[in-house]
C-alpha cells in the first residue's frame, strides 16, 4: 500500500487518519486562488496544475501541518458558517480528490503520537 491510499475505504476510517499535504508539489497564492503544482524530477508539471476554490484552498492551507478530519470540518464550519454534514461532505471529497492524484498522504494517527504536528 502505498503512503496516499485509503487506509479503509469507509469514511470512518477517515476519522483514525492524519492527512498532510505531499512534499512533491509547490503551492502559491495568486490573486486569491490557491494554485498547486506537483514537481516530477525536480522539474514542475505544468500539464497538472491545480487550482482550488475557497473551501479547497481553506483546507489546504490547514494541511500545511498534519491534521484529522475533525480539525478540518471545524475549520470549514468555522470559516463558512455551514452545516455539520455539509463540511463534513466537503472534506471528505476534497480528501479523496486530493488522495487521487497524490497531492495528500493518509497516514495512522498514531504515526503522529508524540510529534507536535497535529494540532
Amino acid at each position: 500500500m502505498s503512503g496516499t491510499e485509503l487506509i479503509e475505504n469507509d469514511e470512518d476510517s477517515h476519522l483514525e487518519q492524519v492527512f498532510v499535504r505531499s512534499k512533491t508539489v509547490v503551492s502559491r497564492c495568486v490573486a486569491g486562488e490557491t494554485l498547486i503544482v506537483p514537481v516530477r524530477g525536480k522539474v514542475g508539471d505544468l500539464a497538472s496544475i491545480y487550482s482550488f476554490n475557497g473551501t479547497g484552498s481553506l483546507i489546504w492551507h490547514a494541511l500545511e501541518s498534519p491534521k484529522t478530519v475533525a480539525q478540518l470540518v471545524g475549520a470549514v464550519e468555522q470559516e463558512y458558517a455551514v452545516e455539520h454534514k455539509r463540511a463534513e461532505q466537503d472534506v471528505h471529497r476534497f480528501l479523496d480528490d486530493m488522495l487521487s492524484v497524490d497531492l495528500v498522504a493518509a497516514r495512522r494517527a498514531e504515526q503522529f503520537a508524540g510529534e507536535s504536528h497535529v494540532e
